[in-house]
């Protein structure tokens, strides 16, 4: 029983270390394709740059959801709420920025 408890624990162990991994990657990639996006420091990012920050946001928040708040083992039901939070402020966000970039 122990052994078994013990490599429970492992296994979960391993799984945060891949998904904060992967996080920091994803984090690194975003803070990359902002430097990528010109040498203007007050501009703003090019619309490629913008979509690949906001589709990682989006990928490092479903990540966090899931592994870090257990939220894949929580009913659809709140697991649909929380993604539906998190797609609505991001198309918010992407929404303010297209406005900005029009005017």
């Amino acid at each position: 029983m122990r052994a078994l408890t013990h490599a429970l624990q492992d296994a979960a162990t391993r799984r945060l270390l891949i998904t904060w991994a992967v996080l920091m990657g994803l984090t690194l990639l975003a803070m990359l394709s902002a430097q990528l996006g010109g040498d203007a420091r007050q501009a703003a990012l090019p619309l490629w740059s913008a979509g690949l920050l906001l589709a990682t946001t989006l990928f490092k928040a479903h990540r966090v959801l899931m592994v870090y708040l257990g939220l894949d083992e929580a009913s659809s039901a709140w697991r649909g709420t929380f993604i539906g939070l998190i797609l609505a402020t991001l198309l918010l966000v992407a929404a303010g920025y297209l406005i900005a970039r029009l005017s």
